[in-house]
């Protein structure tokens, strides 16, 4: 639709309003609904948001440590624009109206902590270079027959998963709960979120979703929506969703796998892909992958934000451990997918459904391209078998502290996202591990309560 069709759609909507939101730095979806006169009066210019998006964690509790906002500012209004290209219609709510945005500062140029605008800058430096971004992302999921009255009701323990037992590719198990199996693959069709598949998942009540890929940004935009549109599909079905890195010791975690390419803005040529090499992958895939390997223990914070993120990086467990790549392999880092033309990709194993589309996606793009520019040499070999015993090349950090002290210090992250992205972002990473820190946790008490 064009942007006349768009605002004459709204116009017409029976509803009289219009559903927004913009992503905070954990990748949480925060909005609201205006009126669609109010919505008509900020098309061309920008509309007031409360900054405190900014200045609180996942749970709404304000940092301390936070230097852009805070009870020293007084937490005014920050600007923010819609994107009129992330025009949607809500299914499960007749077709309503629906945008994204982003958030400006008051020189009307983009926020440097705003996920979608730092994703935005990447973009323009593969645009300058000469390339065309596309991007995918995958996610696993665990579902519960919940609502959120029973979590809380339950504490958050012995909850009742959709589907008992470990049923991966189970033909048997997507029919028992159809309705949201169905509603989920068709809503998000309709949603512009288009799935190129939908199956069960080893563990009770888990799905995955491959959704199809696109542009990096509408590869981003998709995965976003995709993560809350799940949520409230699932709402509608009686089921909670939640993409959690680990929701249990003894089950798989969840991944977020991220698939990408780079294409010739010219030609439309598949950058990855090269005919006449033995194993299909062009030297500027190879440095590409190099500059992932190189960049990955200083960005790992983007794509493992959270203390249960590192709960889910642990061997045998279907998550990567090791820097390490290798070609159609799952036990690595960086898995490489050579084959035709149109196909040839990376997956990048690290990410887990937990993340902020945005910033993973900021952080995959930015480290390939600079391996490219500093053409960095993919001297390490690939890994043959167990990935999980490749210590050739080291190992991530294994927890949000060491990986965000690595990244706070890091001259290459400053350089990949910018100085006050890189404070903003490890400042609010510090704050989750100090929370994390002062809590007397059910392990704590059963293994020291009594003994101790």
């Amino acid at each position: 639709m064009t942007e006349k069709q768009i605002v004459e759609y709204v116009k017409n909507h029976p509803s009289g309003k219009v559903k927004l939101a913009i992503t905070d730095i954990d990748g949480i979806m925060r909005g609201k609904y205006i009126s669609t006169e109010k919505f008509l009066g900020i098309i061309e210019g920008n509309l007031g948001f409360c900054d405190v998006v900014f200045g609180w964690d996942a749970g709404d509790v304000a940092y301390d440590n936070n230097s852009y906002t805070g009870w020293h500012s007084g937490y005014p209004d920050a600007k923010a624009k819609l994107d009129l290209g992330t025009f949607r219609k809500i299914p499960w709510e007749n077709d309503l109206p629906f945008f994204l945005g982003e958030f400006i500062n008051d020189a009307d140029m983009p926020l440097d902590i705003c996920p979608r605008q730092l994703l935005k800058k990447v973009i323009a430096d593969a645009d300058k270079a000469g390339y065309t971004p596309y991007f995918s992302q995958e996610f696993e999921w665990f579902n519960f027959a919940e609502t959120p009255q029973s979590l809380a009701d339950k504490n958050f323990a012995k909850l009742t998963p959709l589907t008992p037992g470990m049923f991966g590719y189970s033909i048997l198990r997507s029919s028992y709960r159809n309705d949201f199996f169905t509603a989920l693959y068709d809503g998000m069709k309709k949603l512009g979120v288009p799935l190129e598949g939908l199956h069960t998942e080893t563990g009770p009540g888990v799905y995955e979703a491959a959704i199809a890929y696109s542009g990096v940004l509408e590869a981003a935009d998709r995965a976003v929506i995709f993560k809350t549109g799940t949520k409230e599909i699932a709402y509608h079905n009686g089921v909670i969703a939640t993409f959690m890195a680990k929701f249990n010791e003894n089950l798989p975690g969840c991944s977020g796998h991220v698939h990408q390419s780079l294409w010739d803005k010219k030609s439309t040529k598949n950058l990855f892909y090269d005919a006449q090499d033995k194993s299909k992958m062009s030297e500027m895939m190879r440095h590409y992958i190099a500059g992932q390997l190189y960049c990955l223990p200083f960005i790992l914070p983007m794509i493992a934000p959270t203390i249960n993120s590192y709960k889910r990086l642990v061997e045998g467990a279907w998550a990567p451990t090791t820097l390490t790549w290798a070609v159609d392999n799952r036990t690595v880092a960086l898995r490489a997918l050579p084959g035709s033309s149109k196909a040839t990709r990376l997956e990048t194993r690290v990410v887990g459904s937990d993340s902020n589309p945005y910033l993973a996606m900021s952080a995959c793009l930015a480290a390939g391209l600079y391996g490219i520019k500093n053409k960095l040499k993919l001297k390490q070999p690939a890994t043959k078998g167990n990935g999980y015993r490749d210590l050739s090349n080291g190992s991530l950090p294994r927890n949000l502290w060491d990986a965000t002290q690595a990244m706070k210090e890091s001259k290459v992250a400053k350089e990949l996202f910018g100085e006050k992205f890189v404070e903003h972002f490890t400042q609010t990473r510090e704050w989750e591990w100090k929370q994390f820190a002062k809590v007397v946790t059910d392990w704590e008490l059963k293994r020291y309560l009594e003994i101790i």
